[in-house]
């Protein structure tokens, strides 16, 4: 006699349990693939408050990309670090730190400045850089801007429809620019890599990208000293006699990017060391964009792709790997090493 067929009530529960078992088993088979080859699922970047307080702000790749462009942009104009933290507010709040094609009326870019208003062509205003400097700009001409509350600098800019709007991204702001213009060392981190990779990879695209946000000066002042691991050539300082005083000639052999950090390399009377952990936050906010896998400053050391993404102890005692040990600073380097 055959079995009877089980109620619908009860196949209902077996197949409810059927796809709750394959679920589990999908997440357990991601977790272990996850541990085996280091991966962190979606890439991600992490900003600590360096003042003890614990607050941590998170943002993706491409935000941290823009973030340091726009910290970078303002300390080579010798903007103080509240400037930095008003624009980067300011860019939360109309952009999401997203350089965007789109906006109310003809508003672009991660300032939403529209062109029809006197702020610059369209290509002008979705340039990051551009769309920073020409902010700032704006920025210096209001009277004790430095003294003001955030919210009313900004708007003194910005000209917008909803004046409060920027007070509420002051915190994650304020750390943010903390880190990005290096009064807090060792604070951002990245981990995971974006499946997105630029088309410009290695050495030559980390010159190109430090060019684009520091400007010519970031490398000009280095000198001879920048250079990558395994090349067989570099151009000396500006002013001497090689064929190209507009930035050094790094090379091609190898895939280490050094950029002695000194006094002379410093901006608006900032320390060896807040520009040395700058320009080291700064390449790991590019890390995902221009692949690299390692950065190294001030005897700590930060390396993509972990689960653990933080800055660990080199324990190396060389000038170079050492960098500028306190604020006073000595001269040391930022060293970045790039996947090809």
């Amino acid at each position: 006699m055959p079995e009877p067929s089980p109620s619908p009530k009860r196949r209902g529960r077996l197949l409810r349990f059927g796809a709750a078992c394959m679920v589990l088993s999908g997440v357990a088979g991601y977790v272990v693939v996850q541990y085996v080859t280091g991966g962190t699922g979606d890439p991600g970047c992490r900003v600590i408050s360096g003042g003890g307080t614990g607050a941590t702000y998170e943002i993706t790749p491409e935000q941290a990309v823009n973030a340091a462009t726009i910290a970078a942009v303002g300390t080579d104009r010798a903007m103080p670090e509240r400037a930095v933290a008003i624009a980067l507010a300011t860019a939360l709040q109309e952009s999401g730190l997203r350089n965007l094609t789109h906006g109310d009326r003809d508003s672009l870019g991660l300032f939403q400045q529209r062109p029809s208003q006197g702020w610059g062509t369209e290509k002008q205003v979705t340039d990051p850089a551009y769309a920073a400097n020409i902010f700032y700009e704006h920025l210096a001409k209001v009277r004790d801007y430095t003294d003001l509350p955030l919210t009313v600098a900004a708007q003194r800019v910005q000209r917008s429809g909803y004046p409060e709007a920027y007070a509420k991204h002051e915190p994650d702001a304020t750390v943010l620019a903390a880190a990005l213009t290096g009064t807090s060392p060792a604070t951002l981190t990245c981990n995971g890599r974006s499946a997105v990779m630029t088309t410009a990879t290695g050495p030559d695209a980390v010159r190109a990208a430090l060019v684009r946000d520091f400007g010519q000066d970031v490398l000009r002042q280095a000198g001879a000293e920048v250079r990558t691991e395994g090349a067989s050539s570099s151009s000396p300082p500006s002013g001497g006699t090689g064929t190209d005083t507009d930035a050094p000639d790094v090379g091609s052999g190898g895939r280490t990017v050094t950029l002695p950090v000194s006094q002379d390399t410093t901006a608006g009377g900032r320390s060896v060391s807040e520009r040395g952990w700058q320009l080291a936050h700064w390449a790991v906010a590019n890390a995902s964009a221009l692949r690299i896998e390692r950065v190294s400053y001030a005897g700590r050391e930060w390396v993509a792709g972990n689960t653990d993404s933080r800055w660990r102890a080199t324990g190396s005692t060389s000038t170079e790997a050492a960098g500028s040990t306190g604020a006073g600073g000595g001269t040391g380097s930022v060293r970045i090493v790039t996947a090809q």
